[in-house]
């Protein structure tokens, strides 16, 4: 469970933006099956929602990204299989199998789904998820009194 702090005239979109995975793991980084579930880093600009998600020894091909209606899910498998023969006689096998998935409910009257886009580079999957125009923090403007 998470404690959210809202103004209740005005209610931050950002904390529901992001502040409900849906299978809410907590502060834990672990799943029930003790698998490492990539930690994650999002920012708020005036322009958009940045995520970096942290998945060092991946490449892009190892994510899968899709967008269902109004859930992200960042999702990965991995598969390695080693073989060593010595002699043979001797056979030793070392399988290795990680998956994650991370989801979010996104409000499509806040981001601009059609243009999110998905970066994979130095160890760090980067999603940027632009706001609507309407959704973007305007500028403080003088009101003229009469």
């Amino acid at each position: 469970m998470s404690i959210i702090r809202k103004n209740e005239l005005f209610p931050n979109l950002f904390d529901d933006l992001f502040s409900r995975d849906i299978w809410n793991w907590g502060l834990s980084n672990n799943s029930t099956t003790n698998t490492t579930i990539p930690a994650v880093n999002i920012r708020e600009t005036a322009e958009s929602y940045e995520v970096e998600m942290a998945a060092p020894g991946m490449n892009k091909n190892d994510f899968k990204v899709e967008l269902d209606g109004n859930t992200l899910i960042i999702s990965s498998e991995k598969n390695e299989q080693k073989e060593e023969k010595e002699d043979e006689r001797y056979t030793r096998k070392e399988f290795s199998y990680q998956s994650f998935q991370r989801t979010f409910q996104l409000h499509k009257d806040v981001v601009d789904v059609e243009k999110i886009g998905a970066r994979y580079e130095n160890g760090v999957l980067h999603l940027v998820i632009p706001k609507k125009e309407e959704a973007k923090q305007k500028p403080p403007r003088m009101i003229q009194i009469s």
